[in-house]
């Protein structure tokens, strides 16, 4: 198996881990703010929701567009602005989810020349479509290690996974 491949699998592992991770959840537990971090996990899964989206928008852009431009966002502006606490787990896990099935296909039918593809990010620079895979595919990841640990905080811990194989 190839290292893209290996990637694109893990890729597409996301959605399990992520509605693994938010399973049975009160929703006064997916609303508390216990640490780390200020957000709450139903805060946390609209961010994860939200910048899977704008992720997928950047590789779709690298795969069709020559040398676009890719925007930023703020984060923070978009989870106080766009009524993130508001936002129910159970849809922010199915829009991750639908999104993450919709570019998997996409990226299974790019050739090894497509991920060479770049754009260029207007904060970071030039970003190709393989760095943008491992950007994202670790990107949950990275959200997944806080939100075990609110949990933890919050007396509901279970055992952590996450999208790379731990067996």
């Amino acid at each position: 198996m190839s290292t893209l491949e290996s990637l694109i699998d893990r890729y597409a592992r996301g959605p399990s881990v992520l509605a693994y991770a938010v399973e049975g959840l009160a929703e006064a537990h997916a609303q508390a703010r216990p640490g780390p971090g200020v957000w709450s996990i139903s805060e946390l899964a609209a961010h994860l929701a939200d910048s899977d989206m704008v992720a997928s928008d950047r590789m779709k852009r690298v795969i069709a567009e020559d040398d676009p431009i890719l925007l930023p966002y703020d984060e923070t502006a978009w989870i106080n602005r766009l009524a993130a606490h508001e936002a129910p787990i159970a849809d922010s896990v199915a829009i991750f989810a639908a999104n993450r099935r919709w570019t998997e296909r996409i990226l299974r039918n790019c050739s090894e020349a497509d991920f060479a593809r770049a754009g260029r990010h207007a904060e970071q620079g030039r970003i190709t479509l393989a760095e943008l895979l491992v950007v994202y595919v670790n990107h949950l990841d990275h959200h997944l290690r806080y939100l075990y640990t609110k949990r933890a905080n919050l007396g509901t811990s279970l055992q952590p996974r996450y999208s790379y194989p731990t067996a």
